[in-house]
């Protein structure tokens, strides 16, 4: 497959670094440094994950002492395989996949017996608890135990077992509590021998070795820490589906037989199939609940399809009006019918009800009558299924409005679980209380990668962040939601890593710490590309996820990002434009058999995002410089059309050349141009402009951080006005602003800048440009005079002459720890200066979670409310400002929900000496998010809540802050303190400057 080309610059000046004391928190640790160290720096405990909890099974392809190991191939022979005809379908399914496995990995396949008898000297037999006869008797012989796992849910042993036969000389035995236990040991064998649950989905090449060893012994699997774990196939139009008609004809058995074979491999079993009108899972293809429970896959209907019809069935079934006061019999006899379908399929029936199309019901509808639904249905389900209502497992989706009925004090039947459901935006809503901890049905959480609604739908590309996932589905499992998981994933692709990550949490919470998130990444680039470049690729995934994920795609405009303030479009552009150059770098290094996956996992979606930011930050800086008259304003609304046509070809490389057009139309969702939260027919480019520029050249410049010239730049004369001054420099943050020389005319522009004092350092006096050039001014300490004074700086060219003053500040208090910087000290929240547990409560540190840098959160995140003050829990950062004065300080916060509904989040915030003062979070959010409040329509948008608190009449020198825990639950991203010199950015200002005390 071909790698597109990059992106060549006409006539632009590649940005420059960004000034001391704004790089020095987060952008240290973007590519080459980072990259290189992220792991070593984040990586603190190395942790065993889902993938490979197994940690103790060891495959060789070369023994050192072969009597140690089971042949599963070796040179010589094939083990063979043996299952029991008399066992469920799945166990046939997992037997042929595991030959099939092997065959991949050494090119020889087993044989497969389901007589269940052994005819080989070496015999891999599969089975299931009591059912199969070999497996029974050596059980019998007492060769095998399997009482651990004897009435367990989807538990397995994998075991090895010399002479269990006459004849046989060695067995290796996996047997599953139940059908999908046995094929969950299938396929960890499988994953251990090099086959990644990837290897068709993301084609994540086979690790081929002639020969493959099992390390004899004993392995005995936990259970899954949440019963149901799966996926939600959503919002599938036009990618999925068109795709899927492509590929398969339509979404039909043979399209969900890869799906269903996907989850195995991730050890989930549960599926919302896909639902977007007219799809249909019972009706498209009757061979698709047929074939789900040939793989053990449990069968849902999303949160508003009750009683196992999909939403479209409703028109087919011509039924009248979706109203259950004016049209009670149609409707149940409708539900009936879904139920009747279902049959003895294994099932999760959704009960309840919504407004027709994924709407809320009428205002009127009153909790008496969604009660009397519910009833109803369970009637239904009993008198279809000829047992008890509570024999068949239910959900009660809360999910938006339905919230509103669920804290109102509406109730179900004890054995219905409940499921509850983020904001669409990854924010848990609601978790449970202790004292409903008893409810026998359990909780359910329905978890979102892909949304469509407001504010903007977000379907494109994979803007999840796994560290978020971890923290809020930590807070979800430690609150006692283990039933049922699921997971919004919309097309599937692009969504793997989240979805992997959300399947192995799901498997075993306790398994991955915030330490290990690092190590997460490392070991999913093992299992997909190998070993030589899993470092660096762990540093793009973790990377690409964190720069989308601070603002999605279909939300950018050319007014996200500030273009003079903080130099943060020029950051976003060069952040992404480093991540381009290090995964081609890759790219290029990899075997060609890896170059497939890792360009769908890694190097397209750098691609396409960072082409996607530097489209609009083109067009940002066409509209600027369209208004100061730039020449350079036409090259970038020509640059801005160059990468709106790359974007079609990015998409069209992924559609066409990759694996020979397999993933065609999978990246085809629009994802420019919205105005609303639903998505535009067709990609629209950014608004641009053109100018027509003096046929001379013309002379003009922008001073960095410069006070708005007089008259907002009213030209007079046709001589436009611009800044006279810069601000302060001062020699702690030994600041390097930049003069931008621009020309306003179409002939080449020669200029001069000439220092009027000593101690002024150019970077550069004088140059001849077409468009634009960065001239950076710092001061020589050593020459600079003591106390205030004022320098200057003489710039000339196309007969103009223009003084900019140069102001710098050269005696300061002692200060100390994160300093000011022209009335701003920015602290990401993970490098405190000191932090304070208690015996039972510890801050920890969540690498690379949020915007710009790491975060930090309360554990246990079910602890108690505590009373700030004293030795109570805290985070200390020291700091230290110029003058005296009033400060602001400003918290970012994840946008966490009010989860416990107990007036909101807290925490406390003070500086030395103060008392604490309480920060409610979710202070004003009275409206709920289900109505689209403005609160949350914001907070999601930036994911970010920022809340603040004033202090007065703070002295100049060294300060302390303190941030006080009061709730669980909160995650601090970062501080900035407000000296009155706060500028409008996104992201706010880069960490400042640090002095070691």
């Amino acid at each position: 497959m071909k790698l597109t080309k990059p992106i060549k610059h006409q006539g632009l000046q590649s940005t420059q670094k960004v000034r001391q004391g704004e790089g020095e928190g987060y952008a240290d640790y973007v590519p080459k440094k980072y990259l290189i160290n992220y792991m070593n720096k984040f990586v603190i405990v190395f942790l065993l994950l889902p993938f490979l909890s197994f940690s103790q099974i060891t495959v060789v392809n070369n023994p050192q002492k072969g009597s140690a190991y089971f042949p599963i191939v070796s040179k010589a022979s094939s083990a063979s395989i043996v299952y029991s005809n008399s066992e469920n379908i799945l166990v046939e399914k997992a037997s042929e996949f595991l030959a099939s496995d092997i065959e991949k990995v050494t090119g020889k396949k087993p044989e497969i017996s389901s007589s269940g008898k052994t005819g080989n000297r070496n015999t891999i037999i599969i089975g299931t608890v009591g059912k199969n006869p070999l497996i029974n008797e050596l059980v019998a012989k007492k060769k095998l135990d399997i009482s651990p796992i004897v009435n367990q849910w989807e538990r397995f042993i994998i075991q090895t077992i010399d002479n269990p036969f006459p004849g046989v000389t060695q067995a290796l035995v996996i047997v599953g509590s139940d059908r999908r236990g046995a094929a969950f040991g299938v396929f960890t064998l499988s994953e251990k021998m090099g086959v990644s649950p990837w290897y068709w989905w993301a084609d994540a090449p086979v690790k081929k070795n002639g020969s493959v060893f099992l390390k004899k012994g004993r392995y005995l699997s936990d259970g899954p820490a949440v019963k149901y774990r799966g996926i939600f196939i959503n919002d599938e139009s036009p990618a999925f589906r068109n795709w899927a008609n492509e590929k398969f004809g339509g979404i039909n058995h043979k399209c969900y037989e890869k799906i269903f074979e996907l989850l195995l491999r991730n050890k989930a079993n549960f599926l919302w199939p896909s639902m977007w009108l007219p799809t249909m899972f019972n009706v498209d293809d009757p061979l698709n609940p047929k074939t789900a429970d040939e793989f053990g896959i449990v069968m849902s209907t999303s949160h508003h399809e009750p009683m196992m019809r999909a939403h479209n069935e409703w028109s087919l079934f011509k039924g009248g009006s979706w109203n259950y006061k004016t049209n009670k019999d149609k409707l149940q006899q409708f539900w009936r019918g879904g139920i009747k379908r279902m049959g003895n399929y294994e099932s999760v029936v959704t009960v309840g009800m919504r407004g027709d199309g994924d709407e809320g019901m009428s205002e009127e509808t009153a909790v008496d009558l969604l009660q009397t639904v519910i009833k109803d249905q369970r009637e239904i389900i009993a008198d279809v299924t000829g047992k008890p209502a509570e024999k068949t497992p239910q959900l009660w989706a809360i999910y938006k409005e339905v919230q509103d009925y669920y804290d109102k004090g509406m109730q179900v039947d004890n054995d219905i679980t409940i499921l509850f459901s983020d904001d669409n935006w990854g924010n848990i809503r609601y978790l449970p209380k202790k004292k409903d901890l008893n409810h026998a049905g359990g909780y359910g959480m329905y978890y979102h990668f892909d949304y469509v609604g407001a504010p903007v739908s977000y379907r494109w590309l994979n803007v999840t962040q796994i560290e978020r996932v971890w923290e809020q589905m930590k807070l979800t499992y430690e609150h006692g939601v283990n039933t049922i998981w699921i997971a919004n994933v919309g097309d599937i692709k692009p969504m793997e890593l989240p979805t992997s990550f959300f399947l192995d949490y799901a498997w075993n919470p306790k398994s991955i710490e915030a330490a290990g998130l690092s190590t997460y990444y490392q070991d999913w680039s093992k299992q997909q590309f190998g070993d030589n470049h899993a470092k660096e690729i762990a540093g793009l995934l973790a990377l690409y996820t964190k720069f989308n994920s601070r603002r999605i795609p279909e939300m950018l405009t050319p007014a996200t990002y500030s273009l003079e303030n903080y130099r943060e479009a020029d950051r976003v552009v060069e952040d992404y434009k480093r991540l381009v150059e290090t995964a081609r770098n890759i790219y290029q290094q990899l075997p060609n058999s890896y170059r497939s996956a890792f360009y769908q996992l890694v190097l397209s979606p750098i691609e396409l995002s960072s082409n996607l930011n530097e489209m609009y930050i083109c067009a940002a800086k066409n509209k600027l410089y369209a208004s100061q008259g730039r020449a350079s304003a036409n090259i970038y609304a020509e640059k801005v059309k160059e990468l709106f046509s790359k974007d079609a070809e990015l998409t069209g490389q992924f559609h066409k050349d990759l694996e020979g057009g397999k993933w065609n139309h999978m990246m085809s969702q629009t994802h420019m141009g919205y105005t609303s939260w639903n998505h535009p027919r067709t990609n629209v480019t950014p608004p641009v402009s053109y100018i027509k520029p003096d046929t001379i050249a013309k002379l003009g410049f922008m001073v960095e951080y410069g006070p708005a010239p007089a008259w907002g730049g009213f030209s007079v004369e046709a001589n436009p006005l611009f800044s006279n001054s810069f601000i302060d420099f001062d020699p702690v943050n030994k600041q390097s602003y930049y003069l931008e020389i621009f020309n306003m005319g179409q002939k080449k522009l020669n200029y001069e800048v000439e220092p009027k004092n000593d101690w002024i350092t150019l970077s550069k006096t004088k140059g001849d440009i077409q468009y634009d050039e960065k001239v950076y001014v710092s001061i020589n300490w050593d020459k600079a005079p003591k106390g205030k004074a004022i320098g200057s700086i003489l710039i000339k060219g196309a007969g103009m002459t223009y003084i900019v003053r140069v102001p710098i500040r050269n005696s300061l208090p002692i200060v100390s720890g994160f300093v000011e910087n022209n009335g701003v000290v920015a602290i990401e929240a993970s490098n405190y200066t000191k932090k304070v547990d208690s015996k039972d409560i510890r801050w920890t540190v969540v690498p690379n979670l949020g915007r710009t840098n790491s975060s930090m959160i309360i554990e246990p995140v079910t602890a108690a409310r505590q009373t700030p003050g004293g030795n109570s829990p805290r985070v200390e950062y020291e700091f230290s400002i110029f003058d005296k004065g009033d400060l602001t300080i400003e918290a970012f916060l994840s946008p966490t929900q009010d989860f416990k509904k107990q007036d909101g989040l807290r925490f406390a915030i003070s500086i030395d000496e103060e008392a604490p003062k309480i920060v409610n979070m979710n202070e004003g959010e009275i409206k709920p998010d289900y109505e689209y409040a403005e609160w949350w329509a914001q907070s999601v948008a930036d994911h970010i809540k920022i809340k603040r608190s004033s202090h007065k009449g703070i002295s100049p020198g060294k300060h302390t802050l303190k941030i006080w825990m009061v709730d669980p639950g909160i995650v601090f991203q970062k501080f900035v303190i407000n000296r009155g010199g706060l500028r409008s950015s996104y992201l706010g200002p880069t960490e400042s400057t640090y002095i070691r005390p």
